[in-house]
């Protein structure tokens, strides 16, 4: 039995479900979004929350139960309070600046690398060397999260590089003479 699939989703004041068949779309203050479950699953609304269920005792129904759940709380609290990921810059020289939409990093390269903020994500470069991702689908606010830290990924020697921030780097030894 999914331990996580048993839980209900709650719904906060100031965000509307509508389900129509296996779709359920999700609206609150920050936008709206919306979900596609599988047929393996029901969606029912019972007061303020959302409950899913299995449709069988298949491998796949209860997979699916978990899944689905977790998909529709992250909906819920994607409208609400939206997901954030904070990037942190180290290395002599790198930073990070905003420039209209578009995130300027200078990270040891020959160039500036110019990268296009996608639509539905919000980055901002509070200082130099710190980056904040935010939006309401946490998909693709970890996919940019992502997308920036492999510009630099961190290297194990001095740990320079693009890492999210409370991120172990582990470090290795350098050659000794």
């Amino acid at each position: 039995m999914s331990r996580i699939g048993k839980r209900p989703v709650e719904l906060p004041s100031g965000v509307e479900a509508t389900i129509s068949g296996q779709t359920i779309e999700v609206k609150g203050p920050k936008g709206t979004r919306s979900f596609t479950a599988t047929d393996d699953v029901t969606i029912a609304q019972e007061d303020n929350a959302i409950r899913i269920t299995p449709r069988g005792k298949s491998k796949r129904a209860r997979q699916q139960w978990g899944m689905s759940r977790t998909m529709v709380a992250n909906l819920v609290q994607g409208v609400t309070t939206g997901f954030r990921k904070n990037l942190e810059i180290q290395g002599v020289g790198y930073r990070a600046q905003m420039q209209g939409d578009v995130l300027k990093l200078n990270l040891g390269l020959s160039h500036d690398v110019d990268f296009a903020v996608p639509a539905g994500v919000t980055v901002t470069a509070p200082k130099q060397t710190e980056i904040t991702v935010e939006g309401i689908d946490e998909q693709v606010v970890g996919q940019v999260a992502s997308n920036i830290r492999d510009w630099r990924r961190p290297e194990p020697y001095k740990g320079k590089g693009i890492r999210y921030k409370g991120e172990f780097i582990f470090r290795k030894e350098g050659k000794k003479k």
